[in-house]
């Protein structure tokens, strides 16, 4: 399996080399990205080959941005034991039905960076972490817990039972800076389309929401998810004041 782009290809230099099997860079792909590229695989004794521009489009598509790495197979997805430098093992985020990779990328991205210590994602209905949802991420995908989860009211009733509050997302709920979000929390959001399922709104202890003061009726996802997200790293970064 290729991963492309340059972020995912250094993240998967820097967290696992041993199973980066080669890296692919366009002999048209020059520049500070490149070098550093290639100083990572010589230093992990990756092998780094120059490729004609068609012949990676072949092998990692048209949006490959000038390499590629070859993961061995059954090691390309993120494993359940990857460590997050600064990871909050209080702060859980459980995505439902987010169907399009990209949105499910920038979302990852957002939970690496507010050091999330778990994401679970419901198995059904949801879109795979792919090599598309790796680039997106910039590469996040290589240093979060990612869990894929067959049943989202058993897992919220594991979390409950473990001290967390679980709190879902809804247009029409509280803002996020009314709630305290400084404790052990896991933070619901649900797709594109329909948000949340109807069953896990009920089994959430409250549900949040961002106040919209503007013409358009709703933010992007990801966008949602940042703002609710780094206002729990706020309320946990002060005491939750």
């Amino acid at each position: 399996m290729f991963l492309y782009g340059y972020h995912p290809v250094r993240e998967a230099l820097r967290h696992r080399p041993h199973e980066v099997a080669r890296v692919l860079v366009s002999a048209v792909r020059a520049g500070r990205r490149r070098d550093e590229i290639a100083e990572a695989c010589r230093r992990h004794r990756v092998p780094f080959q120059v490729v004609a521009e068609r012949a990676l489009a072949e092998i990692a598509g048209p949006a490959h941005n000038g390499m590629a790495a070859e993961v061995r197979a059954g090691e390309a997805s993120p494993s359940s034991t990857a460590s997050q430098a600064g990871a909050d093992p209080g702060l859980v985020v459980l995505l439902e039905d987010v169907q399009d990779p990209r949105n499910l990328g920038a979302l990852l991205r957002v939970c690496e960076g507010v050091g999330a210590g778990r994401v679970l994602i419901r198995d059904r209905g949801s879109a795979p972490v792919s090599p598309t949802v790796a680039k997106t991420s910039a590469g996040a995908t290589e240093w979060l817990e990612i869990e894929r989860i067959t049943n989202t009211a058993n897992e919220i009733e594991r979390l409950k039972a473990a001290g967390f509050w679980v709190y879902g997302t809804d247009p029409e709920g509280d803002p996020p800076w009314e709630v305290d979000l400084s404790g052990k929390v896991a933070l619901c959001f649900g797709g594109e389309e329909k948000g949340l399922r109807a069953r896990t709104r009920q089994l959430c202890d409250r549900m949040i929401g961002l106040p919209m003061r503007g013409r358009v009726g709703s933010l992007n996802i990801a966008t949602s998810a940042a703002a609710v997200l780094y206002e729990a790293v706020r309320q946990r970064s002060s005491g939750g004041e």
